[in-house]
C-alpha cells in the first residue's frame, strides 16, 4: 500500500542530499569537535560551515547561532535562560495562549519561581491583538515571546509589528519560528528579532537537532552544566552529523524557496477548494491570508477526529488531529479552544500539512477518501 504523507508540520523526511552530506561524519570523519587533532578540527570546520548556513538563511551573524537538540530546547534556553540572567531588570513576561507547549510550559515554570506571565488572547483567526500587547506591558516587562506561525492552524503572527513595539519599549523579543523556517522569508536584522528558535526536522533535516539565534549583546544563562560547547551556553558533545544535516537542509530549502512555497500553496488551495465544495458542515481554522503555505486545518461537524485518523490510516494516509506533540492528550486543543471553535466542530479537526513530494493526485486521493469516511 502506498503511503501518502500529509503531516509535514509534525516532521519531514530527511532529503537524500542531506543524508549524503551527513554520512562521512558517522564513519570516516567521526572526530569530537572539541579535540585538537585533525579529526576534531575537521568536525569543527564542518560545524562552522553549518553555522554559516543557518546564519545566512536568517541574516544573522555566525556567532549568534547556537546549536541545540530541537525547537523545544531552543525555546527553553531562550525563555528561561534570558529570564534567569535578567531577573534583576524585571520579572514580567508576555506570551500568547496559542504558543507551543515548550513556550507555555517554560512560562509556567517561571511563574512557579516568582515571575509574572501575561497570556494574550487571540481572535478567531489566531492572531494576537497589538493593542492588548501594548496595554499588557509594564515597567517590569523584560521579554515578549510570540510564535512566528502557529503549528496547528498555520496563522502567521504580525512579527515585525510585535518586534517594533518591543524595541520601542526596550524589551527583548523572542519568536518560536519552528514552523516558519522554509515557509517564510526571515531577516532577523530587518525584522528586529532578538531571539529565534528553529528545529531541523521541520525542513527535511533529521530529528534531534535545532538551533537558537540570539542577537549579540543579549545575555542569557546556560541551563545545563558540563563542558563549554556552544560558546559556553550549551554543554554537551556536539551532534556533528546532524548539525551538518541541519546546515545543508536550511540552505537547500531557501535556495528553492519560491518553487517550494508556490507548490505548497497550489496543493493546499486545491485541497481546501475541493473540501469546501464537496463536504458539508466544515470550518476552516486559521487566517486565510497570513497563513503558512502548506497548512490546512479543517474541522468537520460532529465527527470523531480520532476515528477519522484511524480510518484514513487504513488507506495509507498520514495526517494529524493537531500538534504532533499533543496527539496523546485527550483534552481539546488549546489552540482551537483559544480561537473559540464550537464544541461540535472542535473534536473533528484534521490538520493536513503538505510537503515537497506531494502531488495533486495525492490530494485528490485524500479528499475522495475523506468524503467516503465522513459520509
Amino acid at each position: 500500500m502506498k503511503i501518502r504523507y500529509f503531516d509535514h508540520a509534525a516532521t519531514t523526511p530527511v532529503r537524500e542530499e542531506v543524508v549524503k552530506e551527513m554520512l562521512p561524519f558517522f564513519g570516516i570523519e567521526y572526530g569530537n569537535a572539541s579535540v585538537m587533532y585533525s579529526l576534531g578540527r575537521n568536525a569543527k570546520k564542518a560545524m562552522k560551515q553549518a553555522r554559516e548556513r543557518v546564519a545566512r538563511a536568517i541574516n544573522a551573524d555566525i556567532n549568534e547561532i547556537y546549536f541545540t537538540s530541537c525547537g523545544s530546547e531552543s525555546d527553553n534556553l531562550a525563555i528561561k535562560g534570558f529570564a534567569y540572567e535578567n531577573k534583576n531588570k524585571g520579572n514580567h513576561i508576555i506570551t500568547s495562549k496559542i504558543e507551543h507547549h515548550a513556550v507555555l510550559d517554560s512560562c509556567k515554570t517561571l511563574e512557579n519561581q516568582g515571575f509574572k506571565v501575561t497570556y494574550l488572547g487571540v481572535d478567531e483567526n489566531g492572531k494576537i491583538n497589538l493593542e492588548e500587547l501594548i496595554n499588557s506591558i509594564t515597567n517590569q516587562t523584560i521579554l515578549i515571546t510570540i510564535m512566528f506561525a502557529n503549528n496547528e492552524i498555520g496563522t502567521i503572527e504580525p512579527v515585525e509589528e510585535i518586534a517594533k513595539i518591543a524595541k520601542e519599549k526596550n524589551i527583548v523579543f523572542h519568536t518560536d519560528a519552528v514552523q516558519a523556517i522554509g515557509n517564510a522569508k526571515i531577516d532577523v536584522k530587518k525584522m528586529d528579532i532578538d531571539m529565534l528558535s528553529l528545529s531541523g526536522h521541520k525542513f527535511y533535516a533529521p530529528k534531534g537537532v535545532g538551533a537558537l539565534y540570539v542577537k549579540n549583546g543579549i545575555n542569557f544563562k546556560k541551563l545545563q552544566d558540563g563542558g563549554e560547547q556552544e560558546s559556553n551556553k550549551r554543554a554537551g558533545t556536539e551532534n556533528v552529523a546532524e548539525i551538518v544535516g541541519l546546515g545543508k537542509a536550511i540552505e537547500l530549502i531557501y535556495n528553492e524557496y519560491d518553487w517550494y512555497n508556490e507548490k505548497l500553496k497550489i496543493l493546499r488551495n486545491h485541497y481546501m477548494d475541493r473540501v469546501k465544495k464537496e463536504i458539508d458542515n466544515i470550518k476552516i481554522n486559521g487566517d486565510l491570508i497570513d497563513r503558512l503555505p502548506g497548512n490546512a486545518n479543517i474541522s468537520f461537524r460532529n465527527v470523531n477526529g480520532s476515528e477519522l485518523l484511524f480510518e484514513l490510516d487504513k488507506y495509507g494516509i498520514c495526517a494529524s488531529a493537531g500538534s504532533a506533540c499533543s496527539t496523546s492528550n485527550p483534552e481539546p486543543s488549546h489552540v482551537l479552544t483559544a480561537i473559540g471553535l464550537d464544541k461540535e466542530y472542535i473534536g473533528g479537526t484534521l490538520r493536513v500539512s503538505f510537503g515537497k513530494d506531494n502531488s495533486i493526485d495525492d490530494v485528490d486521493f485524500l479528499v475522495n477518501r475523506l468524503k467516503e469516511i465522513i459520509k
